[in-house]
């Protein structure tokens, strides 16, 4: 079966290659480093000993941050390499962890001779992937090289899980060649195992996102004690939705701003278009413009919502009133800034499950709900305190999944 697999993807590869360097010399998104995820880079000065992290995309590289720098303390031994998949979260990934990184690079495609040319110039002893993501020839590929793998913060939602089911002999050929796979919860633990993970090498660790501090950032935009409400990773449809309460509320109380940080800046142009249908006034982040000579600051920067979260007096979380899944409230919960989610949130369903057992986040089924738990936040000075002093105990409960992950990583490393 896994040869078969090999064969076809090569020549899908091979087919398709024409067409695709035509297309990408006029669509750059389709281009980007596909030298890079072919091999073709120059190989880095790394030591015998190799910790692999990869993480596909910006949540990924969030979640993991804290972890890679805890593995760059721990073992000091081992230069650290990290990839991803998309432009985005290379670009977080530089800027993030480019620090205690060695080499950031793409993650091959998953062709044999994609995959050879990458573990030629790499050679890891460890390789540590975030959340979970099932590559057949990857993992092939390190099980010959008796290269353990390990999937960490691994997750599977309910769909995923219905369409792996149905590729259950498929799926748990790779799964059985992963050394360990972290979940986690209990029901990813039980998905994972039910695909065909060995039980006794898959385990609950919890979330890495909530083993996170917060910090001091000294955010500068003028506001003149204004109220700010941030609306965070929008996506098409939501800024509608947040500008006609905004646009209510301001009526009631005038002091409040709008910061509006959409989910992907190739959308600045539409995003400022609404805004500017909706008759407010607007400056962008990236022209330093400020709250006291506008109603809505857009977002345009990368890298940045995580900490300016602190700014504000709480937080819309957004990709939750379409089919996104909702995106990490915990970035506003670290600063006790309280959240509100729209109806969808299957991205975050675990998290969600501590946190509306507090005061810290509320769901918001439609647009007067929103509207009624925003003016709530905003007129009720003794319930608002309540819920930024439940933030905390999301923390204080939750906390260990960076500890257990390090431990078995050393462990991992221990049995080599």
């Amino acid at each position: 079966m896994f040869t078969i697999y090999c064969i076809i993807v090569t020549v899908f590869f091979f087919i398709i290659l024409p067409f695709w360097y035509v297309v990408s010399r006029f669509n750059s998104k389709l281009g980007y480093a596909f030298k890079e995820k072919l091999g073709f880079f120059t190989k880095p000065h790394l030591s015998s000993r190799v910790i692999h992290f990869h993480a596909i995309s910006v949540g990924e590289v969030n979640a993991v941050e804290n972890l890679v720098r805890r593995a760059s303390k721990e073992f000091p031994d081992y230069d650290i390499v990290l990839t991803t998949g998309t432009r985005t979260g290379q670009e977080i990934a530089y800027k993030k962890l480019g620090d205690v990184c060695k080499f950031i690079t793409y993650y091959p495609f998953d062709i044999p001779f994609c995959v050879k040319k990458f573990f030629d110039k790499i050679n890891p002893s460890l390789i540590v992937i975030a959340e979970t993501e099932l590559w057949p020839v990857f993992t092939n590929e390190a099980y010959k090289r008796h290269i353990p793998v390990c999937s960490v913060n691994a997750r599977i939602s309910d769909s995923t899980f219905r369409s792996y089911k149905l590729l259950k002999f498929f799926i748990k050929p790779i799964l059985e060649k992963y050394t360990e796979n972290l979940t986690q919860s209990k029901a990813d633990m039980d998905k994972l195992i039910a695909l065909g993970a060995n039980p006794q090498t898959t385990k609950v660790m919890g979330n890495l996102k909530f083993d996170i501090e917060p910090k001091h950032f000294d955010i500068n935009i003028k506001n003149n004690n204004n109220r700010i409400i941030i609306a965070g990773s929008t996506h098409s449809g939501e800024e509608e939705i947040i500008l006609t309460v905004f646009k209510k509320l301001k009526k009631e109380f005038p002091d409040i701003k709008l910061l509006i940080a959409p989910r992907h800046n190739d959308r600045i142009k539409d995003v400022e278009k609404v805004v500017n249908d909706f008759g407010f006034s607007f400056g962008l982040r990236s022209q330093n413009d400020n709250f006291i000579d506008n109603d809505i600051i857009i977002l345009d920067t990368m890298g940045e919502l995580g900490k300016i979260y602190t700014i504000c007096h709480f937080a819309f979380i957004g990709g939750s009133f379409n089919n996104t899944g909702g995106h990490n409230p915990l970035e506003a919960l670290i600063f006790n800034k309280p959240v509100i989610t729209g109806p969808v949130k299957f991205n975050f369903k675990d998290i969600y499950k501590y946190i509306l057992l507090t005061n810290a986040g509320s769901v918001a089924n439609n647009v007067d709900e929103l509207e009624e738990q925003m003016r709530k936040l905003l007129s009720d000075d003794e319930y608002y305190t309540l819920c930024c002093s439940d933030c905390k105990k999301i923390f204080e409960t939750s906390r260990g999944a960076l500890d257990f992950s390090i431990n078995e990583i050393r462990n991992i490393l221990g049995q080599k």
